[in-house]
């Protein structure tokens, strides 16, 4: 009898504990919902990696950002973000099928995952990464509303070495607040995003300046900022 219920009190710690992790996570993410996070996972790592420099960053409300931004930024990372539920399926299965096809792996990561991951998680391509960003993903489609998820990411994205957030990138790059960036400086914005340690927005490589004219062709091809207007 004792061999038997052993295994059984194991699969229920086990199970405790995984309630407990979830309730807690469930419970931060309700929180933040309604309390601006003081920093993330991401600024953090950036502190202890260069104690010597400052992290930039201004905290600014949805409605005080320029239209165009989140505009662009759904234009460039992900512009199905109105319709999934956090984790784009179709994307991924069509960055499977070019990665089958020989052409490289691409990260299909959505503005919602690649908010979960900036607050709480760790620079990597690790599966048990992005696993944790896609459960995250999940929890935070489903407490959020996806203006908030998008309030969130534009004030914690990094825009440059140490610096965080549309208002601190706003001032730095253009000497103006984000409420008043145009569409071609908000492109020019989202185009260094995917990697912007090595991307430049007040050097711009050629490759930044096709890139934020690509951005600026799809803001227009979603009918500009009443594409996210209702989210």
């Amino acid at each position: 009898m004792a061999k038997k219920t052993f295994p059984r009190r194991i699969f229920r710690l086990l199970s405790w504990c995984l309630a407990s992790v979830l309730g807690l996570l469930a419970a931060v993410l309700l929180v933040l919902r309604f309390i601006d996070p003081p920093t993330t996972a991401f600024m953090l790592a950036h502190s202890l990696s260069h104690r010597d420099d400052s992290i930039l960053q201004q905290w600014v409300d949805y409605a005080d950002i320029s239209p165009w931004m989140p505009l662009a930024v759904i234009a460039s990372e992900d512009q199905r973000f109105p319709d999934h539920w956090g984790v784009d399926f179709a994307a991924i299965r069509k960055a499977l099928a070019e990665y089958e096809a020989g052409e490289g792996l691409r990260g299909a990561s959505t503005i919602t995952q690649q908010t979960a991951k900036n607050l709480f998680l760790w620079n990597g391509r690790s599966f048990v990464r992005k696993s944790l960003e896609a459960v995250l993903a999940l929890g935070l489609e489903a407490l959020w509303p996806k203006q908030r998820i998008l309030e969130v990411y534009l004030n914690i994205a990094e825009f440059g070495p140490g610096i965080y957030g549309v208002e601190a990138a706003s001032r730095v790059y253009f000497g103006t607040s984000s409420r008043y960036l145009s569409p071609s400086e908000a492109s020019r914005l989202a185009a260094v995003l995917p990697n912007p340690k090595v991307l430049s927005v007040d050097n711009p490589s050629q490759y930044v300046w096709e890139r934020a004219a690509w951005v600026q062709r799809q803001m227009r091809q979603l009918s500009g900022p009443g594409y996210i207007q209702g989210l």
